[in-house]
C-alpha cells in the first residue's frame, strides 16, 4: 500500500499524472471514495496527463455510464458504476473487453464491483477532517499488473507522502 497526502486539486493531478505516466495498455484502475471525494478529479487529472485532448472533456460518466477518450497516449475508458444495481451489469459495459483492447480503463466506484474486475490498481481518496482541499490517498495493488512498476510508482510519488498531512 502506499499512503498518501493530497493537499489541494493540483495535488491530486498531480498524483493521477505519474499513474498516468506508469499507466500501460490494458491497465484497470478503479477509483474508490465517498460522493465529493474526487475520484472526477483524479480522472481528470489522469487524462491531461495521458494527453487527451481539452476538447474530449474529461467530466463524471455518471449519467452516461461510460466516456471514451483516444486522443492521448493511450485511449481511456472512464466508466462509472455507481447508479448500477447488479455486479452482472457490469459485463454489459463490456470494462474487460475494452481494457482486452488495449484501452486503460478507470473506473468510478469500482471497488464495489472489483472481484469482477481481475488484476486492478486501487486508489482510494478520502477527503481529510480538517481540510476541505485535502485528501489521503491509498493506492493499492491486487493481481500481479502493476508489479513490475510498484517500486518505480514509490519514489515518483513521495513528494505526497502520507506524513505530509
Amino acid at each position: 500500500m502506499i499512503a498518501l497526502c493530497s493537499r489541494s486539486v493540483h495535488d491530486t493531478h498531480a498524483i493521477a499524472g505519474v499513474l498516468a505516466g506508469l499507466a500501460r495498455p490494458s491497465d484497470v484502475i478503479i477509483l474508490a471514495g465517498d460522493m465529493g471525494a474526487g475520484k472526477t478529479a483524479f480522472a481528470v487529472g489522469f487524462a491531461q496527463h495521458l494527453g487527451v485532448s481539452d476538447d474530449e472533456m474529461v467530466a463524471s460518466p455518471t449519467f452516461t455510464l461510460v466516456h471514451t477518450h483516444d486522443s492521448g497516449r493511450l485511449p481511456l475508458l472512464h466508466a462509472d458504476v455507481y447508479r448500477l444495481n447488479h455486479v452482472g451489469e457490469v459485463s454489459d459495459l463490456g470494462l474487460l473487453e475494452q481494457a482486452d483492447m488495449g484501452r486503460v480503463v478507470l473506473v468510478e466506484w469500482g471497488n464495489v464491483v472489483a472481484d469482477v474486475l481481475g488484476d486492478v490498481l486501487t486508489v482510494e481518496l478520502m477527503p481529510l477532517d480538517d481540510d476541505e482541499n485535502g485528501r489521503n490517498v491509498l493506492i493499492t495493488s491486487t493481481g500481479q499488473a502493476w508489479a513490475t512498476r510498484w517500486k518505480q510508482l514509490e519514489r515518483e510519488l513521495t513528494a505526497w507522502d502520507e506524513l505530509a498531512c
